[in-house]
């Protein structure tokens, strides 16, 4: 099933966390990752007083169920030292499951898909780098979300410049 992951972090080297969690997801077992999204520096939700995120947007095919597949983030965001405390609070790494290819579901642990994708710029833009325009499981259309939530704000990373030890392997990045 072709999946799709939001990748953020605002602490302790966000940049390196979220390069370290783009390898993480390479290593889920029965899973394969496909493609990754540029990565940008975007502002806190709501102008909260934080740090700014780093996020990214990975393509993942998987045969896991969705609740194994958060149980492989979960754990991915634990080695890298994510401690749930306050809700929207700074946090070292965040996985979110985006979508699970069409479906729709939700139960106590994962909603798919996600429910606050809709309105998160930082969301958007890198999953239409990857699919360009597709239509989501709920009916509405990747360009348009896109359209409404502009990408004013987000700062494209230059990669180029990161040492090769810490981006690790080339993958294939947007469409």
């Amino acid at each position: 099933m072709r999946c799709h992951i939001a990748l953020g972090s605002n602490l302790d080297e966000p940049l390196v966390q979220i390069l370290t969690a783009s390898r993480a997801l390479a290593e889920i077992p029965d899973s394969t990752l496909v493609a990754l999204s540029s990565c940008y520096r975007s502002a806190p939700l709501d102008g909260m007083d934080q740090p700014w995120y780093v996020n990214r947007v990975a393509a993942l095919d998987t045969q896991l169920s969705p609740e194994a597949l958060l149980d492989a983030l979960q754990r991915i965001e634990q080695r890298q030292g994510r401690i749930r405390t306050v809700r929207w609070a700074s946090r070292t790494l965040d996985l979110d499951l985006l979508l699970y290819g069409d479906l729709v579901m939700e139960s106590p642990r994962l909603r798919i898909p996600h429910p606050g994708m809709a309105t998160r710029n930082f969301v958007l833009h890198p999953l239409a780098e990857l699919v360009g325009d597709l239509i989501l499981p709920t009916g509405q259309r990747l360009s348009e979300l896109c359209r409404c939530c502009t990408d004013a704000g987000l700062i494209r990373i230059d990669l180029t410049a990161v040492e090769p030890a810490i981006a690790g392997p080339a993958l294939t990045h947007g469409r």
